[in-house]
């Protein structure tokens, strides 16, 4: 890309260096050299940030825009994303060493998201009420919530920016999205992205910096009225307390250890590629990762050589060549903490199937793993390692799987291998997971509803009820009778 790229902050139209003069630097995870820097947001910079969003909230320009109108921005858009996902996509593939191949699509596949909410915008709608009493004319309407605060992270950052933003502008909302301090340069990208679509200065901003001079003063700051963050649950607990200094409405979108349930009767060709792509795809880096593989114990060993045969298919390397499947990982603290949870794992008993170690290359190189697990307590069965590292543990009934499924804090992902569609119905419905992939895997649209419950976070992203989540209603009742309002100390 020839010289390292510089990034500042984008806050109501403008682009600017923090105000302390805060600079990181971001490092290609293909290779572990520097190849970016961007500037920090401090206190002062958060305050101009949500200033300009309440700001603009009561500008005509935004204020009075139809819907139909804000419909049709997120349209242009959505357009601009399709236009520029190969340039964005190599960004991302540069700063978080994912896939070219996944983040160009992917980054292409999100202008549906926005296409999707464009289509909603001016759909938001109120009711007229069959109020139980006479001259009475009352209705409700749907205002905006007002200025919003999207924490995204690092690992999916175009989708998960679009399940925030997309109803967010819908809804007639202005956005402070503040991105990951690691591999921040998409969100920089896209900025130029919102500008050029014309949306007000002010409608968008866009920021990164660390916990106490930006995530803390954000999420504190009193006129903010709706917090959608994803990330972990340790974070999300400071996010939860920081928005009880100004009541703003908040989501949570948390991080999972996901079950696969294959059962005896399922294909397990596609069984085995379910689980290659839940716990592989995204070099694992997925929150909805299936990273436990939960195998019914008479097909336990045919299934796991059938994915060890595949795993060993499996081409790692520079993620912006082509036929690479498994890219780096983003940073190098995720490698030091998979080589601590499996050398736990090993010493209580498990067993690695396949890879276990980091390549001896240049870069944040894992092997994809397979663990076979000696019991529930195994140290990969419970820790989120967001790695290409996948649990696997033999199940003897029915309710044994769903326990062992169960036995966890989260609750985001799960999916069912089986071609008993009774059993697909009964097994799902008890599953304690926002979502169930039945003989599939990992599959998201924006028509669907995304999110967790437990420790997995609450709310839900996406789908057509997303866009009432960044609004209010508003009752208004109107006397209809020809006479004045009546003395209220007169009792009839």
């Amino acid at each position: 890309m020839g010289q390292n790229p510089h990034y500042q902050l984008f806050i109501d139209g403008a682009r600017s260096e923090g105000s302390t003069g805060q600079v990181m630097t971001t490092d290609n995870p293909a290779t572990g050299d520097e190849w970016a820097t961007f500037a920090c947001a401090a206190p002062a910079d958060v305050e101009r940030a949500i200033s300009a969003a309440r700001r603009v909230l009561d500008e005509p320009k935004w204020r009075d825009m139809t819907q139909t109108q804000r419909g049709k921005l997120l349209y242009r858009l959505a357009d601009l994303i399709e236009e520029n996902a190969d340039h964005i996509g190599r960004v991302e593939t540069t700063d978080s060493g994912k896939l070219l191949a996944e983040t160009v699509g992917q980054t292409r596949y999100v202008a549906d998201y926005y296409r999707y909410y464009a289509g909603l915008a001016d759909k938001v709608e109120g009711a007229v009420l069959p109020i139980d009493k006479p001259d009475m004319h009352v209705f409700t309407k749907r205002e905006p919530i007002g200025v919003v605060v999207a924490i995204v992270p690092w690992n999916a950052q175009m989708f998960l920016t679009a399940t925030k933003l997309g109803p967010a502008l819908a809804a007639g909302c202005s956005v402070v999205l503040k991105a990951s301090e690691i591999a921040p340069a998409p969100m920089f990208e896209f900025a130029c992205l919102c500008e050029r679509a014309g949306f007000p200065p002010g409608v968008v901003s866009v920021i990164t910096g660390d916990a106490e001079n930006c995530a803390i003063p954000l999420t504190r700051h009193p006129d903010v009225d709706r917090i959608a963050f994803t990330g972990g649950p340790d974070t999300a607990r400071h996010v939860v307390r920081n928005s009880a200094e100004n009541f703003a409405v908040t989501t949570l979108e948390l991080g999972g250890k996901s079950p696969i349930l294959v059962f005896e009767d399922a294909d397990l060709d596609g069984a085995a590629n379910g689980l290659i792509a839940g716990n592989f795809g995204a070099s694992g880096q997925s929150c909805v990762a299936g990273s436990r593989g939960l195998i019914h114990r008479p097909v336990f060993e045919e299934l796991v050589q059938k994915i060890a045969d595949k795993a060993a298919q499996i081409r790692v390397g520079d993620p912006l060549v082509a036929d690479t499947h498994v890219g780096p990982l983003c940073t190098t603290a995720q490698i030091t903490r998979i080589e601590e949870t499996l050398a736990t794992a090993v010493a209580q008993g498990a067993r690695i199937r396949f890879g276990g170690a980091p390549l001896d290359q240049p870069g944040n190189y894992m092997a994809p793993t397979l663990v076979e697990c000696s019991d529930l307590e195994t140290e990969t069965l419970k820790v989120e390692m967001f790695g290409p590292v996948m649990s696997l543990i033999p199940f003897d009934t029915e309710e044994e799987a769903i326990a062992i499924a169960n036995g966890t804090p989260f609750g985001l992902g799960s999916g069912v291998f089986t071609q008993n569609l009774a059993r697909a119905h009964r097994v799902s419905s008890r599953i304690k997971a926002g979502i169930c992939w039945i003989n599939t895997y990992r599959a998201v649209s924006p028509i669907a509803p995304f999110g967790g419950v437990n420790q997995s976070g609450y709310g839900r992203e996406a789908g057509i009820e997303a866009v009432q989540d960044y609004t209010r209603t508003k009752t208004i009742w109107i006397s209809t009778s020809d006479e004045p309002m009546a003395n209220p100390f007169v009792m009839r």
